[in-house]
């Protein structure tokens, strides 16, 4: 019987292939790999292209290798550049967005009467750095096909590096609290850790101040919320106090008298408060008084306190009012170490010798029992 024919698979006609392609199959065959899906980023292509030419390099195949340096530089300038050209197109033009954007948000906070110089620089420092960040992502979104990975691996980075710098972080959120609660401003004159000065500027990392001294001191943020903060400037009136003594022989109220005879007339009082004078203590040696002054402009304590504490003084002097000081009287006695030093007096030494009667001294008294510096 004939045997029966196999039934033949009808062949699928093949199209012709252009050269690129026959090349790029030829790779294809060379390397065992396929090529990258054309749905890939960009980052991903470039990464294969790479990985490509290195495999090309390392098995000797230089046709194959020049081939593909050349497509993919073909590919990059036909693809890349037109993007780099339109990146450059948007950054320029969010530029000048960020420039009108920051002029008018500094004419707004310079004409608002509730934000302070201090205030005003952190929101303009703030609104710089989450500008350039906006400004740079959407950048680098018309190069690459998608910046997802990149923002996912910035914000990584982030976490990381907060928890590195958490001191710092710290005193972010501190330098925040001290623009939201405002203790002190710009320009106040304050206490802080036994350094008085005055405020110069207010970052969101540090506050600076100047000491009388000229000196600038940079203090962290967490130490200006967290230690006790005398502000001297707040208000607009501030009490200064000029400390002295007189003596217990003196009259308290002739000494008030003096005092506020030297602060009569001085523009630089308060209207609603007078100077006065108070005892404040029956000290050691003194009786212990204060003057007090109310400023109406509080900047200006610290000139007032040196000049009154120099009129104080000469007031009192001039007013034949003894000014008391802390002394020590010795008295000494029965001090036998010392007997018949040169420096001793006359009546602590003894003028007899060897076994005659004693002998009498200028003041007539004995001098028995007395050794002088002969013995």
């Amino acid at each position: 019987m004939p045997s029966a024919a196999s039934p033949e698979t009808p062949a699928t006609a093949v199209p012709p292939q252009s050269a690129a392609e026959q090349l790029m199959g030829a790779a294809r065959d060379t390397t065992g790999q396929q090529a990258t899906p054309p749905d890939s980023s960009t980052i991903q292509r470039f990464s294969a292209e790479v990985s490509e030419a290195t495999r090309l390099l390392m098995r000797g195949e230089w046709d194959l290798l020049w081939q593909r340096v050349y497509a993919v530089t073909i590919d990059f300038f036909v693809g890349f550049v037109p993007r780099l050209v339109q990146a450059l197109i948007v950054l320029e033009l969010l530029c000048l967005v960020y420039r009108g954007v920051q002029i008018v948000l500094f004419r707004l906070l310079d004409r608002s009467q509730r934000v302070d110089a201090g205030l005003q620089s952190v929101l303009l420092k703030v609104y710089r750095f989450v500008a350039s960040v906006l400004i740079a992502v959407l950048v680098l979104d018309q190069i690459f096909d998608s910046v997802t990975g990149l923002v996912a691996g910035l914000s990584i980075a982030g976490i990381a590096i907060g928890f590195a710098a958490r001191d710092s972080l710290e005193n972010f959120i501190s330098g925040v609290i001290i623009m939201m609660d405002k203790p002190f401003r710009m320009g106040d004159n304050v206490e802080v850790d036994g350094q008085f000065g005055t405020v110069e500027d207010i970052t969101l990392r540090s506050t600076r101040m100047r000491t009388l001294n000229n000196e600038v001191i940079v203090m962290p943020n967490t130490q200006m919320i967290n230690q006790k903060l005398l502000n001297h400037t707040m208000k607009d009136m501030l009490r200064v106090e000029i400390f002295f003594g007189i003596a217990y022989k003196e009259r308290p109220q002739e000494a008030r008298e003096v005092v506020l005879k030297e602060a009569e007339g001085d523009d630089r009082w308060h209207p609603d408060y007078e100077p006065s004078v108070i005892v404040t203590e029956m000290g050691d040696s003194s009786v212990n008084m204060r003057l007090r002054l109310f400023l109406k402009n509080p900047k200006q304590e610290v000139p007032v306190r040196w000049e009154y504490t120099e009129k104080v003084r000469e007031a009192l002097r001039e007013a034949d009012i003894e000014i008391p000081f802390p002394h020590l009287q010795l008295f000494v006695d029965e001090t036998k170490a010392f007997e018949g030093a040169p420096w001793m007096p006359a009546s602590g030494r003894r003028t007899t010798s060897g076994g005659g009667p004693p002998k009498q001294l200028d003041d007539g008294s004995p001098a028995e029992g007395r050794q002088t510096a002969d013995d």
